[in-house]
Formats: structure tokens, C-alpha cells, sequence
């Protein structure tokens, strides 16, 4: 037993250790998708600074192709460099936890990976390792990136398109000559291009070689691709958000008397629990939506709660109580602060799981400070040293702090 008392002492003392370290470094702000946006940034700049080196003394046969329609062959680092390009504009969308910006990601560096071990026989090299971490961390951390924001999508729904027609111009009319008829001219070219991007084919220009049609079909496979993902990141977005205004917007606005609960831990689960039972309205806020389903979909929010345009979607000025139960003490106080400056006349209620922050959260002034690992710490040291459980002291430690 002293053994076992012993590990659960260490492990609670290193959880504790890692807690502080990441409340001082502010990891919620640019762990894990900030680190994550500027290593596949850096490996875009590895592969577009290769790409172009392999491609620059090709460059002249390329003008070439370009100018008199010789039979195309993609030159050496075209490829690179344009995934290259693709990954480091994707990474200013992971940098705002885009979805959209990790799923572009998560494809291109996957096929990067797969082209890097085609090209050098199954061979691991220091690059590759690179390449293949990346990929990893994306798939751990997807829960990361679950923004949806309508401007973020916008902006790389936007690029992906612009890229892809630049990737569709430049390619038919390179291979204009491998098309019956041949296309010789740009207007052709943004014909045949509108035409098969479309999914319409009219069927007057087809291609005839091998090169050509497997051209054709990627532009007819990255078309469908990139304008799905465009319609749900932006049409989906838009339509969703009207819907919801339509039908829940107004019952959420005319809610009042109500309880907001801010956290997703056990005592904030067990919180909204008694409420309901009580037949209490209570609105949760969350910065993402839960990992299960305990809350009723109308009577979440989701967003950051210390913005106050969030509490006002939760109707904080219209609320009896604002329970910030995050596991963060420090954006406990920072959840009470902001309520203050919106509301000031409503109950706050901080939880507080460190000793070491009380004071910090007291500043804050909330009305109810709750302990209860605190108390649990207190109950587990009386019971092992001997001494008698007083309920004073219990009640005492449990709310530790009630000012007017």
C-alpha cells in the first residue's frame, strides 16, 4: 500500500509539474497547431527551394514546350514544387486550426511522402522521417483543427481554386498538341479547361495520347475534390448558420434566469446534472463540441468563453449564475473578468484546482470560490495522519472564498 500510495503521489506531483508548465507557456494558444503550421511551412520551403533547383536548368526546355507545343514531359522537381507551394500556403490555415487547411495538408504531405519513397526505392531518408513525423502529428492532433471559420475557408477554398486553374491553363496548353483538335490558342484553353472542370464535356476536344488523358483525368479527380470541399466550407457554413439563426436563434436569445456552465470536466458534467434535475434552464459553453454527447445540442455554445460576444450568444446578462469550471484556474478568473465587464450585476462561481492560483483567482472577485481538490487533498491527509473530519473545516475548504 505505501508503495502504491507512493506512485500515486509521483504521478499526481508530475501531472501537477506539467499542469503549471503549460498554464506559464500558454499552450492553449499555440499548442499543438501553431508548431505544427510552422514545421509544415518549413517543409513546404524545403520543397519549393528543391523543386526550383531541380527544375532551373530545365527551365528553357519548359519556355519551349510552352511556345511551340513539343510533346510534354513533366521536368524533374515540377512536381516538388508545386506541393511545395500548395503545403506553404495551407500551413497559414492550420496556424487558425482550420479543418479544411488540415485535410489539404494531411493529402498533399501523404502523397509527398509516397512520391519521396517511390523516387528512391522504398529508401528512409533523414527527409522522409521528416515527412512521415508530420504526417503522424497531423492524424494524433486532428481534434485540434476543428474550426470551420467562413472567412478562413473562403480564403483557401479561394487559393485552392486559383491554383488549380493556374495547374489546368498552364497544362492544357502545354499539351495542346496531344488534343483532337490540337489547342493552339488561350481561348481555347480556357474553354476545354471551364468545359471539363465543369464535369460538363461537350465532347468536340478530346485527348489522344496517353499523356493527355491522364492529364485530363487528374483535372476531372482535383475538380470534383476542390469544389466539394468549397461548397462545404462555404455553402454548407452559410446555409447551416442561416438555419440555426431561423430555428434556435431566438429561442437562445429569449432564454433567461439561467444557469451558464463553462468547463467539460466531471464537475462541471455533475453540475449540469443537479441543475436539470431541479428543472434548472442551463446553457454550457464550450470551446469545442464535447467528446460526448451529455448536453443537449440546444443548449450549447460553442466558442471561446472568455470572448464576450460568446457570453452574450450564452445570454449572460439575462443569467442568474456564470459557473467557470474549466480545469485552468487561470482562465477561470479570466471567464469571471469578462462576465464582469458584460454583466455586473450576475453571480460568478470560479473552481479552483491549485492552492498556489487562489489568490490570482481572488482577484477576480467572484462571488463563490470552489474548491474541491482541495478539499479532496484535505480529507485524504486527515484520514492518513489519524486526524477527526470537522464539517466545519470541510464546508470551509470546500468554499473557500464568498465575497459579497
Amino acid at each position: 500500500m505505501a508503495k502504491l500510495f507512493h506512485h500515486l503521489s509521483l504521478r499526481e506531483k508530475l501531472t501537477d509539474a506539467v499542469r503549471r508548465v503549460s498554464a506559464r507557456m500558454r499552450t492553449d494558444i499555440w499548442f499543438p497547431h501553431l508548431l505544427l503550421a510552422l514545421l509544415i511551412a518549413s517543409l513546404g520551403v524545403v520543397n519549393l527551394v528543391t523543386g526550383v533547383e531541380k527544375l532551373a536548368p530545365h527551365f528553357p526546355a519548359v519556355v519551349t514546350m510552352i511556345t511551340v507545343h513539343k510533346t510534354f514531359e513533366w521536368p524533374p522537381g515540377m512536381l516538388t514544387a508545386l506541393a511545395g507551394l500548395l503545403v506553404l500556403i495551407m500551413s497559414l490555415g492550420l496556424a487558425l486550426r482550420s479543418r479544411l487547411a488540415w485535410a489539404i495538408c494531411l493529402l498533399l504531405i501523404a502523397g509527398t511522402l509516397a512520391l519521396s519513397l517511390h523516387q528512391h526505392w522504398l529508401r528512409w531518408s533523414s527527409m522522409v522521417y521528416f515527412n512521415a513525423a508530420i504526417l503522424f502529428s497531423l492524424i494524433i492532433f486532428f481534434r485540434s483543427f476543428s474550426k470551420s471559420s467562413l472567412a478562413a475557408g473562403t480564403l483557401l477554398s479561394g487559393v485552392s481554386l486559383v491554383l488549380l486553374f493556374g495547374y489546368a491553363m498552364i497544362g492544357t496548353y502545354v499539351l495542346g498538341g496531344d488534343f483532337s483538335p490540337p489547342i493552339k490558342t488561350w481561348t481555347n484553353t480556357l474553354y476545354f479547361v471551364v468545359v471539363t472542370l465543369s464535369t460538363v464535356g461537350y465532347g468536340d476536344i478530346t485527348p489522344k495520347t496517353d499523356n493527355a488523358k491522364l492529364f485530363v483525368v487528374s483535372l476531372i479527380i482535383l475538380g470534383i475534390t476542390v469544389f466539394a470541399t468549397s461548397v462545404s466550407t462555404v455553402i454548407v457554413p452559410l446555409v447551416g448558420n442561416r438555419m440555426e439563426r431561423l430555428f434556435a436563434g431566438e429561442k437562445k436569445r429569449m432564454r433567461k434566469d439561467h444557469y451558464i456552465i463553462v468547463g467539460e470536466n466531471p464537475l462541471a458534467q455533475n453540475t449540469y446534472r443537479q441543475l436539470r434535475q431541479r428543472k434548472c434552464d442551463v446553457t454550457v459553453i464550450l470551446p469545442s463540441p464535447p467528446t460526448t454527447q451529455w448536453t443537449e445540442d440546444s443548449e450549447l455554445v460553442i466558442g471561446d468563453p472568455t470572448d464576450t460576444d460568446v457570453l452574450r450568444k450564452a445570454g449572460v446578462e439575462y443569467a442568474r449564475a456564470i459557473l467557470a469550471l474549466r480545469n485552468d484556474d487561470s482562465e477561470n478568473a479570466f471567464i469571471v473578468m469578462a462576465a464582469k465587464d458584460i454583466a455586473g450585476q450576475v453571480k460568478t462561481v470560479a473552481s479552483v484546482k491549485n492552492s498556489n492560483n487562489l489568490q490570482r483567482v481572488k482577484r477576480a472577485s467572484p462571488d463563490l470560490i470552489v474548491a474541491p481538490d482541495i478539499l479532496g487533498g484535505e480529507l485524504l491527509a486527515m484520514a492518513l495522519s489519524g486526524e477527526s473530519v470537522d464539517g466545519n473545516n470541510i464546508l470551509n475548504n470546500l468554499f473557500i472564498a464568498k465575497t459579497p
